[in-house]
């Protein structure tokens, strides 16, 4: 995953308040993704958009402002841009899914480099560290889970699911991909991603669930 395309712009403009802070939030996005929100200090975002520590500090007074803000205007439109449209746009959950694994796999290769999922990333790190950052994290994933539950309604067989039913296949197949996009990242390699496609596939057309 990378920025979300609703958030790519052109540089800012002189006075241009809200490029500088487009400018700031694309910058501790790329940070955070590639050195971790721990190391990444706010020098290192000032020597990144070339923006005095005042002028960062306006647009967020502390670096728990702007991970925050991280979580909430990069990372929460990528997942809803990569994950959530294309499901529910689908004719299909089964096609859905089979549809964003091929677009990221199709992604990683072609950058030859696979930095991972950008919130489990975040998640993986600041979820033990302050209780707002893991209620930013548990909120974008509830989202995702809720979106792929509402396409999980009944089997092909016409077997109405459950809620709870429904919430427990969602997050079996939000767990799967994360699990597969860690093994991923660790082994730079899309095949525990092809792997976990097929295995996905495999287990919604068993349970009639990719109607």
């Amino acid at each position: 995953m990378s920025i979300p395309r609703s958030a790519r712009h052109q540089p800012p403009r002189t006075n241009d308040p809200e490029g500088m802070r487009r400018k700031v939030l694309d910058a501790a996005y790329g940070l955070f993704q590639s050195r971790g929100y721990h190391a990444t200090s706010i020098q290192d975002l000032m020597t990144e958009t070339n923006i005095s520590g005042g002028a960062l500090h306006h647009h967020f007074p502390t670096k728990k402002s702007l991970a925050l803000a991280v979580f909430k205007e990069r990372v929460a439109p990528l997942v809803r841009e990569t994950w959530i449209d294309p499901v529910q746009s689908a004719a299909s959950l089964g096609r859905g899914i089979q549809s964003v694994f091929e677009g990221i796999i199709a992604g990683a290769e072609a950058r030859r480099k696979i930095s991972g999922c950008p919130l489990n990333n975040l998640a993986l790190e600041l979820s033990l560290v302050d209780r707002d950052f893991r209620a930013a994290a548990d909120e974008i994933f509830q989202q995702w889970q809720t979106a792929l539950g509402d396409r999980v309604r009944m089997t092909r067989g016409g077997r109405l699911l459950t809620k709870p039913a429904r919430g427990h296949v969602a997050a079996f197949i939000v767990a799967s991909y994360s699990g597969a996009m860690t093994l991923a990242k660790t082994e730079q390699s899309a095949n525990p991603l092809r792997a976990t496609a097929q295995a996905l596939k495999s287990w919604l057309q068993a349970r009639h669930l990719d109607g």
